[in-house]
């Protein structure tokens, strides 16, 4: 076996350039920390993100071993979004490394969450026992069931990385943290249903039940316009109720762009190479758009 390929495999499946989110929702939860006049040690943060990261690298190499394993990955029709990093189909024999990589970063993840554990108490228990859950369930069992499809992904990096992060530095409970939280829930419930449209040909192939094979393309369309209203509405609605500062309304900023993205949905779901540029832009959004309350947080 070479070994720069299957380094090069191993690292494609980590999918590197998609580990920037976790970044974004550490933070988040950081900044209703600060927000809430807790002060910051800088160690435990980095401790956290890197937890974070770890969960993310675990939950993608998991997810390349199993699809490799099932033939998916020979099925799928590729973009840069979506259809999976095709490094196994390319190194097969890098297949056992990759479950390696998963289940060690899943292993890091759950000790740094013990460390946390062992400083605040229980109150991160449930919220870490279902992040381990979803991390290691998510291809397996998730994508077979339409709803745990559509909303673990947004459980995993808004409640589960947000909240989690406030509770781990020290945060009591506080709906704070909570409500900031919705908005990557909704916006990953969304990354992960637009970047389904190019490949439930594929999924249905392998036995897959998430939204759009069940309930049709249309379904698929409308869910993520009204997951989008709902990211802004939860914005909106903790600044009116006061659990966000006013200046975290400049996360509404990101809303026009979010409406050319749903209008591109709209006219070319079914036409992948016109999707792919809005596939782009709904990356864009995601990051976006938690930075931007972000940064209202410590405005305010």
């Amino acid at each position: 076996m070479n070994n720069s390929s299957t380094a090069a495999a191993v690292f494609g499946s980590i999918r590197a350039p998609f580990l920037t989110l976790p970044p974004v929702c550490v933070l988040l939860g950081w900044s209703c920390l600060t927000f809430n006049g807790h002060p910051l040690n800088i160690g435990h943060l980095l401790l956290v993100m890197l937890g974070a990261v770890a969960a993310h690298i675990s939950v993608n190499t998991l997810n390349e071993y199993h699809d490799f394993r099932n033939g998916l990955d020979f099925k799928t029709r590729r973009t840069p979004f979506s259809g999976g990093s095709g490094s196994l189909p390319a190194q097969p024999a890098a297949s056992h490394l990759v479950l390696a990589v998963g289940l060690l970063t899943f292993i890091i993840t759950a000790i740094i969450g013990v460390f946390f554990l062992s400083r605040t108490g229980l109150a991160l228990l449930p919220l870490g026992i279902a992040g381990l859950f979803v991390i290691i369930g998510y291809t397996t069992l998730m994508t077979h069931s339409p709803f745990w499809c559509l909303v673990a992904p947004g459980l995993g990096f808004g409640p589960f990385m947000v909240i989690g992060t406030y509770l781990a530095l020290g945060g009591q409970w506080s709906p704070t943290p909570l409500v900031a939280s919705l908005v990557p829930f909704f916006l990953v419930c969304n990354l992960l249903l637009i970047n389904q449209f190019p490949d439930y040909g594929a999924d249905r192939e392998v036995g897959r039940r998430h939204l759009i094979i069940v309930h049709g393309i249309s379904a698929g369309v409308r869910m993520y316009g009204l997951f989008l209203i709902l990211a802004y509405l939860s914005i909106f609605a903790g600044v009116a109720l006061g659990y966000l500062p006013f200046w975290c309304l400049l996360g509404l900023l990101t809303a026009p762009l979010a409406l050319r993205i749903f209008r591109g949905l709209k006219e070319h779901a079914e036409d992948i190479p016109r999707l792919i540029p809005f596939l782009g832009q709904n990356v864009l959004l995601v990051h976006a758009t938690p930075l931007l309350v972000m940064a209202g947080m410590f405005i305010g």
